[in-house]
């Protein structure tokens, strides 16, 4: 038996997510502070600004003043207004959904022994008996719903953190870049501490109030539990996609006719689409990725909890080592409390050029500690040895084994992170040459971009592939759930350098629209420029953890649903394989098609208001914001629907009409080809828009020969960076979704497929 004990154990895991939410609840107190109604106040005989309680610094007259924070004050409220109002309709859909597919879930899984109340022998333990399949199809249900709500929740506070944070951060940035970066900071670490501390929370709940009922039955609560993970998952996906197709509609319609054809200022108040651009980065990149890796994180923790269900973990019932994978993540929130201190209130940045160190050295020291954290864990909740379940047969580890198998996730979730940095920041060569194609148009623009994006793919892939060599020759498909958890167990520090940069996004776009000065703008710009990479970092994390993930809940499909082993050579498992591959492609193409239609109806819209709104482009009239939202709205709520079923409904045709050998191959194949183009996808994106702002920037001499704005390279920029724009926002970070929802799908209704698939096999026996 574990040293810890049960006792500790059932105190540890909510005592550590109590503290992450206290603490997310202590930064959103700082970051409110920020205040942003003021007035002049006479000190001194001078009018001085009282924003945030301290005088400003290098303030220039009559621009920053009280009507320029009463105007940032106006602008935040019509962004969180759209955004919120999105949401809101898009939760309706996803309510409707939500009761759709739990009623499937539980008639798929109570059907396997004809809704029968009657307990039945467990399927890895024959000499004892376990509760009925028409309990674990309501319970699996509950789970679903929970897992849902808790995505729903993660995505939607996030947003609601992140609209309230932008404006402060603008104003905070007359104070000096270092007082904007530490509440734009702050702010997204509300988010991640809420997120992470909030799905350990409920997980734990959740298995606490299931036991009450399963009580001695762990094979059937961890089976039953998997449905947390699907429901986050789902949520997940449609968040996404729809969050992806508003953003990236309102992205390419400001850019295309605000940039290049008008030759204003991105982010220009005069552009009809402005609003809609900064009200898609918070139901896009924020509210979307926060669901995206809660679902992440649910699927990790529900595949090794229900290997290790049916390990001796589960066997002998010991609770301290059967809650291994949450108290990683309970010892996660810890150390990224930690590392979070360092960069709010251990380290000053006082110039620009020590944002996007600051926000790395976040993610190393991160790495760091946790590491020696993974090791307190695995020697005091582990016994020395124990056996897990390995495709039928028992395989002997030790606790030190489980260590290098989180630790490997872990160290690889950095390298790729860092390599995902070096092929889309523009300190590096890559995007560097990308921004130099642009001399000849844009045509060697895109050529260079999707070279670079195919080129990137390589060394994650070794670095993933290394992962599950070392976690799987360890400890089995159980040593690869939990390399996945080690890559997410950072995933407070993650997200609060993820949310960071549309926040960041956000407070440029305001400091624009209010007419704020030169340098303010600066200031923000040097914010979102550091914002950009490590977004990308994000999504690199998102997809690395993504394909550790798949293969952790592929393993524990294969082996609930009975199958031996997966032969590839098998016609059944080949053309499920041929399949599989080609769905990332169908995916994609649905997803960027969406992006594209929509974004001609907003680039007609803009065009339009530009040639018959008189006064529009002297700034005497206003744009119309509201349509430009609207057609955001309608085109993404209305074409997130088939992305979304055509995930959705693959594993339920596969499994009941072809059979589990069938889905394996779906599955395989979709893991190995979505992985690649989902990597290749984000980083060509993320490359394309650093290169523009390269140019942009105009920070060397090579920047400088190639711009300024308005030039012909800077032109050709922005048309690669349109392009990129549903690749990475849309496309690429929803493939890995698509991965990981299929096979936690298949692993929830597998009984249902053993018991009851392949049709059509049957039929044309």
């Amino acid at each position: 038996m574990a040293k810890l004990g049960e006792a500790l154990t059932e105190v540890l895991i909510p005592l550590a997510a109590v503290i992450g939410i206290g603490f997310a609840v202590l930064q959103w107190i700082l970051v409110s502070r920020i205040r942003l109604s003021s007035g002049p106040v006479e000190k001194n005989g001078r009018p001085e600004n009282l924003v945030g309680g301290e005088p400003e610094e290098e303030e220039e007259e009559g621009v920053d003043g009280p009507a320029s924070v009463t105007k940032c004050a106006e602008i935040q409220s019509a962004i969180s207004i759209g955004a919120t109002s999105f949401l809101i309709t898009e939760y309706k859909y996803l309510a409707v959904f939500m009761v759709i597919f739990g009623v499937i879930i539980f008639l798929f899984l109570g059907s396997v022994k004809g809704f029968s109340k009657d307990s039945q022998p467990c399927t890895y333990s024959k000499d004892r008996m376990c509760k009925p399949a028409l309990a674990n199809a309501a319970f699996s249900t509950l789970a679903f719903l929970l897992g849902s709500l808790t995505s729903v929740l993660s995505g939607f506070l996030g947003m609601k953190i992140a609209t309230y944070a932008n404006a402060r951060t603008t104003v905070e940035a007359r104070k000096g870049v270092g007082r904007a970066f530490i509440a734009a900071f702050r702010s997204g670490a509300v988010m991640g501490f809420l997120l992470a501390a909030n799905g350990l929370l409920v997980l734990y709940i959740s298995i606490n109030l299931f036991k009450i009922y399963y009580g001695d039955d762990w094979e059937g609560l961890y089976e039953s539990i998997t449905g947390y993970g699907l429901g986050g998952s789902s949520m997940a996906l449609f968040g996404r996609v729809g969050g992806g197709i508003y953003t990236k509609a309102a992205d390419v319609g400001a850019d295309l006719v605000g940039k290049v054809e008008r030759n204003i200022p991105e982010d220009d108040p005069r552009n009809p689409a402005v609003i809609a651009d900064n009200v898609g980065d918070n139901v896009g990149d924020i509210a979307g990725m926060g669901s995206d890796l809660f679902g992440s994180y649910a699927e990790s923790s529900c595949a090794a909890l229900f290997v290790g269900s049916i390990s001796s973990f589960g066997i002998n019932h010991d609770f301290s080592a059967m809650s291994y994978p949450l108290l990683i993540s309970s010892m996660g929130i810890i150390v990224c409390l930690f590392t979070t201190l360092v960069a709010t209130d251990f380290f000053e940045i006082k110039s620009v050029k020590q944002i996007e160190p600051s926000l790395k050295w976040q993610l190393v020291i991160s790495t760091v500690l946790m590491t020696g954290g993974i090791a307190i864990v695995s020697f005091v909740a582990l016994p020395s040895k124990f056996t897990l379940f390995n495709f039928g047969e028992n395989k002997t580890v030790k606790n030190w084994h489980l260590f290098f198998c989180v630790s490997v996730g872990l160290w690889a979730g950095l390298i790729i992170g860092y390599v995902t940095e070096y092929f889309t920041s523009n300190a590096y060569r890559p995007v560097q040459a990308v921004a130099d194609s642009c001399r000849t148009g844009a045509a060697t623009n895109v050529i260079f971009g999707l070279a670079l994006g195919y080129k990137s793919v390589i060394v994650p892939i070794f670095a993933i592939a290394v992962a599950i060599y070392v976690s799987f020759s360890l400890a089995s498909m159980y040593g690869i759930a939990v390399a996945a958890l080690g890559m997410l167990s950072t995933i407070a520090t993650g997200l609060s350098i993820d949310a960071y940069g549309p926040i960041s996004d956000n407070a440029g776009g305001i400091a624009e629209m209010a007419g704020m000065s030169r340098k303010i703008r600066e200031r923000t710009d040097a914010l979102d420029s550091a914002g950009n990479t490590t977004a990308a970092i994000g999504k690199g994390f998102a997809i690395g953890s993504a394909a550790l993930v798949s293969l952790a809940l592929f393993g524990a499909f294969v082996s609930r649903a009975g199958i031996d082993f997966v032969n590839v050579l098998s016609p059944k498992v080949f053309i499920g394989l041929m399949v599989g591959a080609m769905l990332p492609y169908w995916f994609s193409a649905m997803t960027m098609r969406s992006v594209g239609s929509a974004a001609l109806k907003m680039v007609e819209e803009v065009r339009r208001q530009f040639n018959t709104i008189p006064g529009l482009m002297e700034g005497t009239t206003k744009p119309d914001y509201a349509t430009c939202v609207k057609i955001s709205t309608d085109a993404s709520l209305r074409k997130m629907i088939p992305p979304g079923a055509l995930v959705m409904l693959t594993p339920l045709i596969a499994g009941t009409f072809f059979g589990v050998e069938t889905l394996a191959g779906v599955l395989a194949g979709a893991l190995v080809s979505g992985v690649q183009v989902a990597i290749s996808a984000s980083n060509t994106g993320g490359a394309w828009d650093n290169a523009k702002k390269y140019i942009e920037a105009g920070v060397s001499e090579h920047a400088k020969a190639l711009g300024p704005k308005g030039s012909d390279p800077h032109k050709a920029a922005v048309v690669g960076d349109t392009i990129g724009d549903p690749l990475k926002d849309t496309s690429g970070p929803s493939l890995n979704i698509l991965v990981k929802l299929m096979a936690v799908e298949s692993l929830v209704l597998a009984p249902f497929f053993a018991a009851h698939g392949g049709l059509l096999f049957k039929w044309f026996r």
